[in-house]
Order: C-alpha cells, then structure tokens, then sequence
C-alpha cells in the first residue's frame, strides 16, 4: 500500500504542466490543482500502509504505536488540505486547515522518524534494523535542515528539494521495511 500510495502521489505531483521541483509537495492537493483528489487518495493510501507496517512490527509496541500514531497524521494531512500554496506562519497568511495540514504532516514526520529509531535500536540484528539505522541516519539531518529552512527562510526551492529529499528516505525505508518484513526471512532474531 505505500508503494502504491506514494506512486499515486508521484504521479499526481509531475503530471501538471511546469516544474515539480517547485513548491511544497502538498501543493499537488490543493483545490484548483489537477490531480488534487488523486494526490490526496494517494497519501491516504499511504498512510493505511504506514499503519500496516506497524501491525507487522507489532512486535516492537513502542515502533508499532509510532507507525499507527504516524499513519493517522499522514491520513489526516491528505484529508486535510492546505489553501493556495500551502502558507505558513510568520512568512504568510494561513487558515486553520493551513495549521492542521502542516502540524499534522511535520508532527506525522517526526513521529516516523521515531519509529524508525525505535526499530534500529531494538535488540533485533537484521536487516530491518540496519536498513533503519540508515534511514535515520539520512532522515535526521535532512529533515533538521528543513526545519530549520521553514521556519528562518519560509518558502524555498532549496527547501521544496530537501523536503522531497526527506519524503524520498520515508517512503524508501517504509518501502524496503515492508519488502524485508514480507521475504518470509526471520525477522525477530535476537
């Protein structure tokens, strides 16, 4: 489900006329875009893997209820979408749905990221768990500088590429994690 999601949300984010690097990637799910239901059914879709995920790490609680606490942030991020643009403060004007759309997707993402933590530094030694380590290796820097882009420079080209840079780990290690959990290969070894 998130491989399908996330190539539902690709598509609906480079099929428009003009650059995809521009701009938030939630602009994709802005009323008035082209594919804005699509992008949005997308990450939906996404999130309900990202919640399956968890189920099959349900193992490890405390990743399994970040991946379920996640995966309901990145469903209410594509059931909630941001105005014109996706503004938000101080640099421009927002709404509340601007709030709730940009909360719940940097809350979903650092949650994520937690959850990737937790399983790299479970007592576990397999692949799932180095393929977490990298991905929090990749995932912590990027989405520091990111965060730091938002709020000291607001909207960005750099900071429309670092977010797609982040988006790219997330989706990876959901991904590769689903492939290694589904490979029928032990996974809870101590």
């Amino acid at each position: 489900m998130v491989t399908a999601g996330a190539v539902i949300m690709l598509v609906a984010l480079v099929a428009p006329d003009g650059s995809w690097w521009a701009g938030y990637v939630s602009e994709a799910g802005t009323a008035g875009q082209p594919y804005a239901i699509p992008y949005r059914a997308g990450l939906v879709l996404l999130a309900a893997g990202v919640a399956l995920v968890g189920l099959a790490l349900r193992a490890l609680r405390a990743a399994s209820v970040a991946l379920f606490v996640a995966a309901g942030l990145a469903a209410t991020s594509g059931l909630v979408a941001c105005t014109d643009r996706c503004p938000l403060p101080p640099y421009e004007p927002t709404t509340p749905a601007d709030v709730v759309h940009a909360a719940a997707s940097v809350v979903g993402m650092v949650v994520l990221a937690g959850a990737m933590a937790l399983v790299w530094l479970s007592d576990l030694r397999t692949g799932i768990t180095r393929l977490a380590g990298v991905a929090v290796a990749l995932l912590v820097p990027l989405g520091a500088v990111l965060g730091l882009l938002m709020l000291f420079v607001g909207r960005s080209d750099l900071g429309a590429l670092v977010e797609r840079a982040v988006l790219f780990v997330a989706v990876s290690w959901l991904v590769g994690t689903g492939l290694l959990l589904g490979s029928g290969r032990p996974v809870y070894v101590h």
